[in-house]
């Protein structure tokens, strides 16, 4: 079988951002398949062009991944300027994978990604094209979240994005979903036959038994204790909140925030750490998932946290899976589906969303019981590798392919 994927936004394990379909890339070429990717030549997570410059590539042989066949699509990189600006980045992305599919031969499955959902134009377009099955994938319900955070606020743009919304799930062979918040929604607006591959991750690429002394001692935190958020830093992660939290914490020597990642709000956050001369914030760039490993080990303790609004009560975050991954507590500051994963796997400590002071509370809590959070750790990676181990999850992928192929008339 081999599968065509778009996605302005893939990410290998040696570059930042969410690794899901290289992962997912990796395994299925591992069960024989072949697999293309058609992406950005640009990092979407920090705008700027990935270095060194990424070329057409096959990686197999020597080359990490084994027969992942990487295809850039040139692309108007100013996409962390504006709206306006991310759009033309959207708009030149989504024609130029169009041309440079079109040369890309005996495809079974196109598998288009959303956000941003005009990729999903290109995937359809060239799956109907080839002859080929149309897989929508849906990871973030745009454009019901932009809407909602307020960058899609243009009455005419959020009728025809919710036109394009209906239109792509009502033309897929499949929707698939990565959280099972999302399963109403696509259904509720033309998804036929929804199918939910959930976000988890990798255990292997994480050794709970690293101290995490050599991460700490390279950044100077060798005696403190260590609450991490690693992540984008946008408009939806609500670190202001984060940053209130570390004000309240300043009194405690002992407690250092780190922050690690990159995005649009980042500056700004910089700027108004600085203002509130918060001596226990930290801020480090993104690293690559091939380093997450001993970043996630030098924590003590991990933060995920998204804006207090109901749409993202439907979200599973990658973040927290690695958390788990890494045998580290959460403290989860993002309630609905996925409070009810870290309650389950009794991992960490829910934080109403928007609260700094509750949030304060649960690093406090974590910070007098040390044991304690180890332990919790310990059970969130147990109950990932029972349930959400990207091995498991990639066997259902795979059975959904094959079983959208034996469907072709």
């Amino acid at each position: 079988m081999h599968i065509l994927i778009i996605h302005q936004a893939f990410a290998s394990l040696n570059e930042p951002g969410g690794t899901r379909h290289h992962e997912f890339a990796r395994l299925l070429v591992e069960r024989g398949h072949r697999v293309t990717v058609i992406a950005s030549p640009v990092s979407y997570l920090t705008g700027a062009p990935l270095h060194p410059p990424p070329v057409s590539e096959k990686m197999g042989g020597k080359k990490e991944g084994g027969g992942i066949e990487i295809l850039r699509a040139s692309v108007y990189s100013a996409h962390h300027k504006s709206f306006f600006h991310r759009v033309l980045a959207f708009f030149s992305f989504m024609f130029s994978s169009f041309w440079i599919g079109l040369g890309v031969k005996n495809v079974d499955v196109v598998w288009g990604t959303s956000p941003p959902i005009f990729q999903g134009v290109t995937a359809w377009a060239l799956a109907r094209l080839k002859g080929a099955k149309f897989l929508f994938e849906v990871r973030d319900l745009w454009p019901q979240f932009a809407i909602a955070v307020g960058v899609l606020k243009n009455p005419i743009l959020i009728s025809l994005s919710e036109w394009l919304e209906r239109f792509l799930y009502a033309r897929a062979d499949r929707v698939m979903v990565n959280s099972p918040g999302f399963l109403k929604h696509v259904e509720a607006r033309g998804a036929k036959r929804a199918a939910l591959i959930p976000n988890g991750a990798d255990p292997s690429m994480f050794d709970p038994k690293d101290d995490g002394a050599q991460f700490r001692r390279a950044h100077h935190l060798e005696d403190k204790f260590v609450v991490m958020y690693a992540g984008a830093h946008g408009m939806s992660n609500d670190l202001d909140v984060l940053l209130e939290s570390a004000g309240l914490l300043a009194g405690i020597p002992g407690i250092q925030i780190v922050l690690v990642g990159d995005g649009k709000e980042k500056p700004a956050l910089l700027s108004r750490a600085g203002k509130m001369e918060l001596a226990n914030v930290m801020f480090l760039p993104s690293v690559p998932k091939s380093g997450m490993a001993g970043a996630l080990a030098g924590a003590h303790v991990c933060v995920a946290i998204l804006k207090p609004l109901e749409e993202y009560k439907t979200t599973y975050p990658n973040k927290v899976f690695d958390y788990m991954a890494a045998a580290r507590p959460v403290v989860l500051a993002i309630d609905g589906v996925i409070r009810v994963v870290v309650e389950d796997a009794k991992c960490g400590i829910f934080s109403p969303p928007g609260d700094a002071q509750k949030l304060n509370d649960a690093i406090r809590f974590f910070f007098s019981n040390k044991d304690h959070s180890r332990e919790m750790g310990r059970a969130g990676r147990e109950y990932l590798e029972r349930n959400f181990s990207r091995a498991v999850i990639s066997q259902k992928l795979t059975d959904l392919l094959e079983d959208i192929v034996k469907r072709r008339p």
